[in-house]
């Protein structure tokens, strides 16, 4: 009985992640974000709808340091948060 070994015969092809996966922030460079989330979910039950703002938050500050892929925030589901912001930004002006 003899076994062969071809390590030629198959190579190995990586791919990119699928959506919703995305790196480790080893050095915390979110840290505090995720904390705030993690804060108002526990002070609210863990009632996600409650803490939409420090979500949006949070994937902002992922984004920004590449830590996952770009969205717009209307797609990830913050379009009403962006409205409010804006009609608040006009406001000011």
């Amino acid at each position: 009985m003899s076994t062969a070994m071809n390590f030629g015969s198959k190579s190995f092809q990586p791919r990119p992640p699928d959506k919703g996966s995305f790196p480790l922030d080893h050095f915390g460079e979110c840290k505090s974000f995720k904390e705030k989330f993690m804060k108002c979910l526990r002070d609210n039950r863990f009632e996600n709808a409650l803490c939409r703002n420090e979500s949006k938050d949070y994937l902002e500050c992922r984004m920004e340091r590449q830590l996952m892929a770009q969205e717009p925030l209307e797609k990830l589901g913050f379009g009403d948060l962006l409205d409010g912001k804006k009609a608040e930004a006009e406001t000011n002006s």
